[in-house]
């Protein structure tokens, strides 16, 4: 059963995993020594609960507590109750709607694994560290109908708070696997999937005429960084390189507009 705790000392040492969550060298280090997330938001928090998530605390101002009670009562957790200032001292900015939750992660979904499941549409992203671009990535995937995300060795974390609040916690519903090496893009070939990496190359196609090239098949898009794109290996890789035409001098769009724009168009129909 929860615990309700009123705090109004901002240095309690209760309030650990909230401290300076702008600061995101130091949270990157908290978070993975201590195998846990943040969720911002009673919203985000709702929809990590509902997904299975255990929480190890909440930080709520009091007004939100009997919105969120009935979900987390079942959990024996502390749920610090304070004021907005306060919290705001705590975390080191505004807390969105004065709600933050702390949460246990759990293994991430392995590349294979996802493979194997009944996916038919997946999100390759490389390189990506924006974190706000990797969680309007997620939910452009989620909110079109794809079945997971598949990250780099050094693309962003989507459990960062600032991925999740963008992902609007999509990213707890959608399965995502990280991959340990680039060489496991071979296996995407032998599973029989179909790469179409999005890249400004001068044998790409337009990415309208793509439908049918791959009707019928498994499809991975393959993204790259908005500075340099897919390296070379990547673009090896892809059975397709396709662009978005642009007009007006514009000679690309942000990332996660260009995930949402081939999400749509190479999912239609799928």
């Amino acid at each position: 059963m929860a615990t309700l705790i009123e705090i109004t000392d901002p240095s309690d040492p209760r309030l650990a995993d909230y401290v300076r969550l702008r600061e995101t060298t130091l949270r990157h280090s908290l978070e993975s020594q201590h195998g846990m997330f943040i969720a911002e938001g009673t919203k985000v928090i709702e929809r990590a609960l509902q997904a299975g998530f255990r929480p190890r605390s909440l930080l709520l101002a009091p007004r939100w507590w009997d919105g969120l009670s009935a979900l987390v009562e079942p959990f024996d957790v502390p749920v610090y109750l304070m004021d907005e200032h306060t919290a705001e001292r705590v975390t080191g900015f505004h807390v969105h709607r004065g709600a933050l939750g702390s949460f246990h992660r759990v293994a991430p979904t392995g590349l294979e694994a996802l493979l194997e499941s009944a996916a038919q549409r997946l999100v390759l992203v490389q390189d990506i560290v924006d974190h706000t671009n990797l969680g309007a990535i997620i939910r452009c995937a989620a909110g079109l109908g794809w079945d997971g995300v598949v990250l780099s060795p050094r693309a962003a974390d989507p459990l960062y708070r600032r991925s999740i609040k963008t992902a609007m916690g999509t990213v707890f519903q959608l399965p995502w696997a990280r991959m340990a090496d680039d060489d496991e893009l071979a296996l995407l070939r032998r599973e029989g999937w179909v790469t179409v990496a999005l890249a400004l190359t001068e044998d790409a196609v337009p990415l309208a005429s793509v439908p049918p090239l791959v009707a019928g098949g498994k499809v991975a898009i393959m993204l790259g960084t908005e500075g340099h794109g897919l390296d070379q290996n990547w673009l090896a890789a892809a059975d397709i390189v396709a662009t978005i035409p642009m007009q007006a001098g514009v000679d690309s769009l942000n990332v996660s507009a260009a995930a949402a724009i081939a999400c749509y168009v190479l999912g239609a129909g799928a």
